[in-house]
């Protein structure tokens, strides 16, 4: 398996396996995945990666901007999915390493994931490459008619100094 960048050829399997996540009710608010440029518009340039094993796209991770204030410029929130089959077999943890190393290369200085509660692998993989709990966002949006809430994990860089 290896984890690269994304290319835009890979928006087919990068959508399904959003789409996959989706269908959960447990990975994001957003019921319906979006066209290619809504998509791109919406996450930086930098640090979009795939996984893929024979040619076939098994996960993907992405940054967006948490603001579009220039004292957040180097604060990034995360985007990571695996594809339905391939989870609990370590796709993750290699898309989120290699996201953590691209993102020092860029200059952020912290990610940040908003996730579910009921989302346990996700919880468990961010603690795994080392992000940490900061918090609970109590009834931040609702999905489905039905507000929830969302635990907040960040992952400081080392490389620049705050950890």
């Amino acid at each position: 398996m290896v984890v690269r960048e994304m290319k835009i050829a890979d928006w087919n399997q990068v959508a399904r396996i959003y789409e996959q996540g989706i269908a959960t009710g447990f990975a994001t608010f957003e019921k319906t995945v979006p066209d290619y440029n809504s998509w791109s518009q919406a996450h930086l340039e930098k640090c979009r990666l795939v996984a893929e094993e024979n040619g076939k796209i098994t996960g993907w991770a992405a940054l967006s901007p948490v603001s579009s204030r220039c004292v957040y410029g180097g604060v990034g929130e995360v985007s990571v999915y695996i594809e339905k089959s391939n989870r609990g077999k370590g796709v993750g943890k290699l898309l989120l390493e290699q996201l953590i190393t691209e993102s020092e290369k860029a200059g952020f200085w912290t990610i940040q994931s908003g996730i579910f509660p009921e989302n346990e692998g996700s919880i468990q993989l961010h603690k795994k490459v080392g992000f940490r709990f900061i918090g609970k966002r109590e009834r931040v949006g609702k999905l489905d008619g039905a507000w929830r809430d969302n635990l907040l994990f960040e992952k400081r860089s080392i490389k620049i100094g705050i950890d």
